[in-house]
């Protein structure tokens, strides 16, 4: 695959979207954060490890959108892109902005040439092992941020809607 510059249309118009979408999400849970950082929010007990601490939590979504996107290649047959999915939760906060956008400019790359055909494709297995077509992929991609940002909101009382 071959890099792309910001005027090269994408194939996918869905795709397009969802990336967007991914890309909004994902800042805004960022935003949220560091006002639950701010507040020095205790996160609920939970044996889960991707809520050890504040920053864990926020590697664990960021991370997670170089995974889809690493995910979305190996389904494709293509190579992924070289994204860090394991950064030191350490200090990890003063570094978000650059990796989120390090990630999601890898988004633009590499799935600018997805084509409604390879979105909707048969499912394949998930890491977490259940089947995902790529659309769906990338559907769980915007959620997945806007979800752990409703959570912190809800945990700071900024959730109107209950």
């Amino acid at each position: 695959m071959t890099a792309t510059d910001a005027t090269t249309p994408w194939a996918s118009r869905g795709a397009q979207a969802l990336a967007t979408l991914h890309a909004r999400e994902l800042r805004r849970f960022v935003d949220v954060w560091r006002r639950a950082d701010a507040a020095e929010l205790a996160l609920p007990e939970t044996d889960d490890p991707s809520y050890a601490s504040r920053e864990t939590l926020l590697v664990h979504v960021a991370a997670c959108a170089a995974g889809y996107l690493v995910w979305i290649q190996e389904q494709r047959g293509l190579a992924p892109p070289d994204l860090d999915r394991r950064p030191d939760p350490e200090g990890f906060g003063r570094r978000v902005d650059g990796y989120v956008d390090e990630v999601l400019a890898a988004w633009d790359v590499h799935l600018r040439d997805l084509t409604e055909a390879d979105s909707d494709r048969p499912a394949y297995e998930t890491r977490w092992g259940v089947p995902y077509c790529i659309d769906a992929m990338l559907e769980h991609a915007v959620m997945h941020p806007l979800r752990h940002r409703h959570q912190l909101e809800r945990l700071l009382g900024e959730d109107a809607g209950g």
